[in-house]
């Protein structure tokens, strides 16, 4: 048990480490390319804080794990909202000014909706993750329009903090290369860490492989978006640490969720509809309404608020696994 533990968590250090890296990589052939830095730093680098859950994901389904797959999912999204933002907020106060974010939260409640559409039947299928990849296209797409509108503009306060957090040194292609390989390596064989020893855990707590999927593995792999607004707290770049939760958000349900569907469709724990993706759209309508109210403020009150529902939630899943919502 304290083996498997162990190398859990020595999988989840090297998963975000190889996707920093491979993101880093990506970034810079990317700028090499011509690709416009904007438009890097709104697709790259934001696909890149969803790419832990989405290779943890991906390998439990082509394993027969999709409950793993759908659990670091919701669990991901939940944690991003109660743990991160809610911690954030509580030491440093949020303000958020970007338009761009304000027109972004809508999409965010709009694939959470489709979420619940697909898991209702509690079941996914290949329809259900072309509809997933589908709305992921569409917002890219999205994304690249207003970032080249952006652009041109210069007066969004998400778009100039976009651009100062790209990587600005003089690497080259042959060092971004070498990144890319080692972070290729280290990927797949951290994934298949985290997947064996938390299969082992939850065998050994006698809990199901969902909850490990809600709640360790998820908050294993929401590291890149702590560590993001974190950074951006202290810089002051508030628009930057919420946006990247929204994108975060986004690419979860729409290339995470999706993804499996389209590799390895099956049946999912009923739990994973009735139970946790209620509690998933409650607390993404929250995060709404605090980023679209009138002050466009996120205060300390407001962090504690997320971080008490954090521990309630956790409570919920481990002292009440068979309490259900539909």
């Amino acid at each position: 048990m304290l083996v498997a533990t162990a190398l859990l968590i020595i999988g989840l250090v090297l998963l975000v480490y190889g996707a920093d890296r491979l993101i880093y990589s990506a970034a810079i052939l990317c700028r090499a390319s011509g690709i416009p830095p904007l438009i890097i730093g709104m697709t790259v680098v934001g696909i890149g804080t969803s790419l832990p859950e989405l290779i943890v994901s991906f390998s439990a389904a082509t394993h027969g794990q999709m409950d793993i797959a759908v659990g670091t999912v919701i669990g991901s999204n939940m944690t991003n909202i109660l743990l991160i933002l809610g911690g954030a907020a509580l030491l440093h106060p949020l303000n958020v000014t970007s338009n761009l974010l304000r027109r972004e939260l809508p999409l965010m409640l709009l694939v959470t909706l489709l979420c619940g559409i697909v898991l209702f039947d509690d079941t996914l299928s290949r329809n259900d993750g072309l509809a997933l990849i589908a709305f992921a296209a569409g917002y890219l797409l999205f994304i690249i329009k207003i970032a080249r509108r952006a652009e041109r503009d210069n007066n969004d306060s998400l778009t100039r903090e976009q651009l100062a957090e790209l990587p600005s040194d003089d690497t080259g292609n042959t060092v971004a290369f070498l990144w890319l390989a080692v972070a290729l390596v280290m990927l797949p064989m951290s994934t298949r860490m985290i997947i064996d020893n938390a299969t082992v855990i939850a065998d050994y707590f006698g809990i199901s492989e969902l909850v490990i999927g809600l709640t360790i593995i998820s908050v294993g792999t929401s590291l890149p978006e702590l560590a993001t607004i974190i950074a951006g707290a202290l810089k002051g770049e508030d628009d930057i640490a919420i946006g990247n939760l929204i994108g975060s958000n986004i690419y979860n349900i729409a290339i995470v969720l999706g993804v499996p569907a389209l590799i390895h469709p099956g049946r999912v724990d009923f739990h994973a509809f009735a139970r946790d993706y209620w509690l998933m759209l409650g607390v993404s309508a929250l995060f709404a309404l605090l980023c679209l109210q009138r002050s466009r403020y996120i205060g300390r009150p407001a962090g504690a608020l997320l971080l008490c529902g954090f521990i309630a939630w956790v409570a919920v899943l481990y002292w009440m696994p068979e309490a259900t919502f539909w």
